[in-house]
């Protein structure tokens, strides 16, 4: 059975979101409370995170960030927010989805299931057949899931890896916003290809000696992005 941990203050949303859930074979546990479901998020085992923006003590943007700087799970925003500006911020700070209220519950579960699906299929798959890349300074090792930048591990989430992964694997090759996400995200996912966008920045951070002028990930305006060899 999976486990998912809501952290919402709205409790007729969070009782909803838990009922639907436990309808669908999932344990359910809920917090109201920023700082606690932080805290909670980090000490104990979840496979997934449904978390709103605003919230006492701590808000989710800042819970997201903390969440991800040590855990790769799907965590899915929930918020009556609808700003562009907002669901950038979300996707920047490491989240999976965006679903902004009201929203059906249905909808939900369907979405909770295919991030759940897709970071299984992930997990138990590499993306690539080559043991190891090796782009200049920059190593891929598919096996043990590392990035090294000149003999430095860098810390990826699934996501960010897999898109570096393919990416490298087919250089020179221009792919677009669209395919990307549907090779790495998954046709079934429900998401905004705007997701693309940020991590292809994330990961420009981690690997580039300067993301503005970056000597690995080109982007080819109007088109997507191609891995330089």
């Amino acid at each position: 059975m999976k486990k998912v941990l809501i952290i919402e203050d709205d409790q007729s949303i969070a009782l909803l979101q838990r009922d639907y859930l436990e309808i669908n074979d999932f344990e359910v546990e809920i917090e109201s409370n920023g700082k606690s479901g932080l805290q909670k998020a980090l000490s104990q085992e979840y496979d997934l995170i449904i978390l709103d923006l605003m919230l006492p003590e701590l808000n989710g943007f800042e819970i997201c960030k903390k969440i991800r700087e040590s855990k790769d799970i799907p965590i899915l925003i929930v918020s009556a927010k609808t700003e562009d500006i907002d669901k950038i911020r979300g996707f920047g700070l490491g989240a999976d989805d965006f679903i902004v209220k009201p929203f059906s519950p249905s909808e939900l579960i369907a979405r909770v299931k295919a991030h759940l699906s897709r970071y299984q299929r992930l997990a138990n798959k590499g993306q690539v057949n080559e043991e190891e890349l090796q782009v200049r300074g920059l190593t891929i090792q598919k096996d043990s899931r590392k990035v090294l930048v000149n003999g430095e591990e860098k810390i990826f989430t699934t996501k960010e890896f897999n898109l570096l992964t393919f990416l490298a694997s087919n250089p020179n090759k221009v792919f677009s916003k669209e395919l990307l996400f549907d090779r790495i995200w998954g046709f079934e996912t429900v998401g905004d290809i705007s997701t693309v966008t940020v991590h292809i920045r994330k990961i420009r951070e981690k690997i580039e000696v300067d993301p503005s002028n970056p000597d690995y990930i080109e982007t080819i305006w109007g088109a997507g992005y191609r891995f330089k060899d």
